[in-house]
């Protein structure tokens, strides 16, 4: 999921009116992080690790333990917690906007590639590295590992080529990435306040559109099931860069709107025959869902937004990593510990892996993150400016041919590269 983005806040005041029709935007790095924000990552995160650990419906899950029997309560409220995956791309919305503001395409698509691969590469690795210590161990290990498999899966987009997926939770990133293509793309048409709140009508539209024509092609660009999400969560970043306005609130509220309807699609997607557990309640996903949102905008331009909790921003430096490794390792450590010591219990065992995700999800960081992470954004901005110095001259040698020196008012008008 999102990770890794800047969290800080705009500049206090009103926003001019150049910056909201397309002029600079104003400087953000004198804020102080949203640590919030980094907090609901975590809520998140701990939201789709409980479903995956005690909210899962399939039988036999955990062997002869019946999670409706051994721990009921905990099971009927973790059964809610795949709603978490839908809160990741309503942070994401906001924090991918705010990401966008101020770069270039280049700077956006080298941001986001060093910050997702190395850590997503190393723990397909990890989870290949478990399945074949399983096998040896004549341990159960249900995921396929083959070179087919492990070169699709290395890509992040092995759902697109009919791949089975050796990371459980890489479907998400891939929906990710069309948002990042689809931000990128407006950031070479050039990002304004008017054009972005522009984009967000027409994505809605043919997101409407999608569905109607029922057309799987569309629907695969456009996104349509999350569309109202990552909507609904550009708005507020919007509102909160530029300040609230009855603009803003109604393409929030139409989004809202739109997004809770076709929520009933991935409840239904969630619910299952009464002998297996019962059905979800659409209004119970709705009232959630919204009270997250609710959240998010108090984070965003609340009160919570004065919070200032280190402690929260290591949190959500740790929510990706750990989010990879939950269900893919996290699980089958529990599983593993439960079949080598079955008195162990459930609770314990869910409980050692956890805490193992944790710990593996914190030596990512440090050890693959934050340096793999520095040295391939290093790397990419080198070979993103890559420049052919090769002159057109007859003996193919030398240096370019130097320019003729510009005058005082040429070169204060000359616009200064970016970079990348």
């Amino acid at each position: 999921m999102l990770r890794g983005t800047s969290l800080l806040p705009a500049r206090k005041g009103r926003a001019s009116a150049a910056d909201r029709t397309g002029g600079a935007p104003p400087a953000s790095g004198g804020g102080a992080r949203l640590a919030a924000i980094d907090g609901l990552r975590l809520v998140a995160a701990a939201a789709v690790a409980a479903y995956h650990f005690l909210g899962t419906t399939t039988p036999h899950f955990w062997g002869a333990y019946d999670l409706r029997e051994t721990v009921p309560a905990l099971h009927e409220v973790s059964r809610y917690g795949w709603l978490g995956v839908e809160f990741f791309f309503l942070i994401s919305g906001f924090v991918i906007c705010m990401s966008c503001w101020g770069r270039t395409p280049a700077q956006f698509v080298v941001s986001r590639v060093s910050r997702l691969f190395p850590t997503y590469w190393c723990a397909v690795l990890l989870v290949i590295a478990l399945v074949l210590t399983a096998r040896v161990a004549h341990l159960d290990a249900a995921t396929p590992i083959d070179p087919r498999t492990v070169l699709g899966n290395l890509t992040m987009a092995p759902g697109p080529m009919g791949l089975t997926l050796i990371d459980g939770v890489a479907w998400t990133l891939w929906v990710e990435a069309r948002f990042y293509l689809l931000m990128a793309l407006m950031l070479f048409l050039g990002l304004t306040y008017r054009r972005m709140i522009a984009f967000c009508g027409a994505w809605l539209t043919l997101a409407l559109l999608a569905r109607e024509l029922h057309s799987e092609a569309l629907d695969a660009v456009v996104l349509s099931q999350y569309a109202g999400l990552f909507v609904t969560g550009i708005a507020l970043y919007l509102m909160h860069r530029f300040g609230q306005n009855i603009v803003l609130w109604l393409l929030a509220g139409f989004a809202w709107c739109y997004e809770l309807t076709v929520l009933h699609d991935r409840v239904a997607g969630h619910t299952v025959k009464p002998a297996a557990g019962g059905a979800l309640s659409w209004a119970a996903c709705a009232a959630l869902l919204t009270f997250f949102l609710v959240v998010l905008a108090l984070a965003a331009f609340g009160p919570l937004a004065r919070i200032r909790w280190r402690a929260l921003v290591t949190a959500g430096a740790l929510t990706y990593p750990f989010y990879l490794v939950h269900q893919s390792i996290g699980v089958p450590v529990a599983k593993g510990l439960l079949q080598v010591a079955p008195g162990l219990g459930l609770l314990p065992s869910v409980a050692a892996g956890l805490a193992f995700a944790l710990l593996l999800a914190y030596a990512l960081y440090r050890l693959v993150d934050r340096p793999a992470g520095r040295i391939l954004r290093h790397h990419l901005t080198r070979g993103m400016n890559v420049t052919d110095h090769r002159t057109t001259g007859r003996s193919g040698t030398g240096a370019p041919p130097r320019q003729p020196a510009a005058s005082g008012a040429e070169a204060a008008a000359r616009p200064v590269p970016s970079g990348v």
